[in-house]
């Protein structure tokens, strides 16, 4: 088995037996059973991995399930920290931030494999979000809104 491969099946092996809270708890972890790897690769690894990291440490993502992987109180932290409101344009819907906040509340959307939602693109304080539908951006818009208790 290749070195990559290797690494990502121990670290699933970790996170099923472990509760791990940080990177540097898995480096540890992961040094110990012989594998050395920087922070930038546990980073890179834990995100193709689709793990998610929440109040109770390290976890892997339910992947493939159609469902949100995240906890919803997870994105709603998010939503409520970033997001100033949002519109319905056709398939997209257009959410708008703070200045600076739209890398990191697409970043939770993202993790979050919302069903409607395709794929976002953000800039400084606006994100969009591609959809499949018309329908499905007025499902995640009005999604979006309840999480955040209709801002």
């Amino acid at each position: 088995m290749s070195e990559k491969p290797s690494r990502h099946a121990r670290i699933r092996d970790l996170l099923a037996r472990t509760r791990i809270h940080s990177q540097e708890e898995l480096q540890r972890l992961l040094r110990a059973q012989g594998v050395n790897a920087t922070q930038a690769t546990l980073s890179r690894d834990l995100r193709e991995l689709g793990v998610l990291k929440g109040p109770e440490g390290y976890r892997l993502g339910e992947g493939g399930s159609g469902q949100s992987t995240v906890d919803d109180r997870e994105l709603q932290r998010a939503l409520m920290a970033y997001m100033r409101g949002g519109n319905q344009a056709g398939n997209l819907v257009v959410l708008r931030t703070g200045p600076g906040h739209a890398q990191a509340l697409a970043l939770e959307l993202d993790k979050s494999r919302l069903p409607e939602a395709l794929g976002t693109v953000a800039g400084d304080d606006t994100i969009f979000v591609a959809t499949g539908s018309g329908r499905q951006a007025a499902r995640l818009l009005s999604r979006l809104s309840k999480l955040t208790g209709g801002r």
